[in-house]
């Protein structure tokens, strides 16, 4: 009798997962995960307007390009789009709260605590950048795009929100209307196209060819952008064991004297003096 109960038991045990206990015992996102996944849906929401474009223009996006001038010797470009009447350089950022900033600031703030980088000035050292591979008579035509996502709120310059202006704040889900409504000023103040074809297959060429694509130089330019001090609710890991970290975690950091501005994970956190 003993025998035959121990023999039921296995075949319990052995019993296969279903899909819905498999489910149940799957653990929980990390607030790191659902950060990252927050970043990718706001970069696809730009690659499916990118991708609707008329086929005259051209685009490529994740450029990495040498520039002696920055910190890493490169500068990273999220997306340049090539049309006929301008050359648009945009930065997008997954920030979450009220940006606060203006023409005048080098830093803008995030929730009005924390620092970041006037994405302006970020973008102009992205814009340099580019106009070092390209004729000098193309300079002129750069516009720069600065793209938040939906998450944000904007307490910046008026100025930022016009389409007249060569430096225009977004949200994600506007670049495609903001694309084409600042083409057509364009559009009305030249009787002709700034660029033709050629122009535009030239630009395209000098850019792409310039674009680097070793995955150990790329992976060096993250790292040591790492070091430096960012806004909470940009992606951020840990400065000794590279882990990622929340958004909670970078918060307590950055608010902490004694961690100099730098990020650690909860069990690193124990050992900085």
């Amino acid at each position: 009798m003993l025998l035959f109960l121990n023999i039921f038991k296995k075949k319990i045990s052995r019993v296969p997962e279903t899909p819905d206990t498999a489910s149940s015992l799957a653990p929980l996102k990390t607030m790191e995960q659902i950060s990252i996944r927050k970043g990718e849906i706001g970069e696809y929401k730009i690659d499916i307007q990118l991708g609707q474009l008329p086929k005259e223009y051209r685009y490529l996006s994740d450029l990495l390009l040498k520039n002696p001038r920055a910190k890493s010797g490169y500068s990273q470009v999220d997306h340049v789009v090539i049309t006929s009447y301008g050359i648009f350089v945009i930065e997008t950022k997954n920030y979450k709260g009220t940006i606060y900033g203006g023409k005048d600031r080098k830093t803008w703030l995030v929730n009005g605590k924390f620092k970041m980088m006037n994405p302006f000035v970020q973008n102009y050292g992205h814009i340099m950048s580019l106009t070092s591979l390209i004729d000098k008579k193309y300079h002129s035509l750069f516009i720069s795009m600065v793209s938040f996502t939906k998450r944000c709120t904007f307490k910046v310059g008026l100025d930022y929100r016009k389409i007249a202006s060569n430096e225009i704040i977004i949200y994600d889900i506007e670049l495609s209307e903001f694309l084409h409504r600042k083409i057509s000023v364009l559009r009305i103040h030249h009787k002709e196209p700034l660029l033709n074809e050629r122009d535009i297959s030239i630009i395209y060429s000098a850019f792409s060819n310039a674009n680097i694509t070793d995955p150990i130089v790329k992976e060096e330019h993250k790292r040591i952008l790492r070091t430096e001090t960012p806004a909470v609710g940009s992606k951020q890991n840990c400065s000794i064991c590279d882990k990622r970290v929340s958004d909670k975690v970078q918060a307590y950091c950055l608010s902490n004297k004694k961690f100099k501005g730098k990020i650690f994970c909860f069990d690193h956190q124990k050992i900085v003096d």
